[in-house]
């Protein structure tokens, strides 16, 4: 799904998204404190925490929907909340933890709604040709001419994603992504997240499941109470003293292969 014009891939010269010293308050309550990181571009980064810790709220502000008392985000080095809904657009890619569906679109619909950024006053054949391509990409080709209202809950979140894939990105924050899809669904997503998606462009995700996490993802970052907390050099994201830590439960972990599984003690 490359566009003419798009952003060159890769710079390893450049962070695909630097968010610096952000603070956020609701109503004078803190959520975020002074979060500091980096995400290299083609990785897999995953958020993890507990529920509270800010991982959502994090989002909202790298998407613009919030803006920081104090503190800036930027994409590939440009200032995000400076650029233009176009130029957002192009950037970047969003999927919600919650999405209301209303009306009754068919399912390719839905799908070309992510081409707005690229699409003139009517969609081109190029247009229908990338909304098909990721339909396929996640085995929902035979869906484009169903309803999306008519669709289950799982299927929806399918179409969602496709959606935010056929806007071709080069970053792509996914908050909870696997949340409606089954066991089989929810591993087949992220390991096309990691081989077939990071070649091409930079994802964030927000994960509960830690051992989807440690799965599927290669890079980690730890939200704790609002701040992003560093983990120890040498230290396995999925050692147990550390993530008895970050979850305030005490756990254990079971190898497999290179990483490890983790369980409640």
């Amino acid at each position: 799904m490359k566009e003419p014009g798009t952003f060159p891939i890769h710079d390893s010269k450049i962070e695909a998204l630097r968010v610096w010293r952000v603070h956020f308050s609701y109503n004078g309550s803190p959520v975020l404190r002074d979060v500091n990181f980096d995400v290299k571009p083609g990785t897999f980064s995953v958020v993890l925490g507990r529920n509270g810790s800010g991982k959502s709220t994090l989002f909202r502000i790298i998407v613009g929907m919030l803006r920081p008392q104090s503190g800036t985000v930027s994409v590939f080095g440009r200032t995000f909340h400076d650029l233009s809904l176009r130029e957002r657009t192009r950037l970047l890619g969003f999927l919600p933890q919650h999405h209301h569906a209303v009306f009754p679109f068919a399912v390719e619909d839905v799908v070309l709604t992510g081409r707005a950024a690229w699409v003139g006053l009517m969609p081109k054949e190029e247009d229908r040709r990338a909304a098909l391509e990721a339909m396929e990409r996640l085995g929902i080709g035979h869906l484009r001419g169903k309803p999306y209202t008519a669709l289950s809950g799982g299927e929806q979140q399918l179409v969602l994603i496709a959606r935010v894939l056929a806007q071709n990105p080069r970053l792509l924050l996914l908050d909870e992504p696997t949340s409606h899809l089954d066991f089989v669904n929810a591993n087949r997503l992220l390991a096309l997240v990691r081989e077939s998606l990071c070649p091409h462009m930079t994802v964030v995700a927000i994960l509960h499941d830690p051992n989807l996490a440690f799965r599927h993802g290669t890079h980690f970052l730890f939200l704790v109470d609002g701040t992003i907390v560093q983990l120890p050099e040498k230290t396995p994201p999925w050692d147990r003293h550390w993530l008895s830590r970050v979850y305030g439960m005490a756990v254990e972990t079971v190898p497999y292969g290179d990483r490890a599984f983790v369980v409640p003690r």
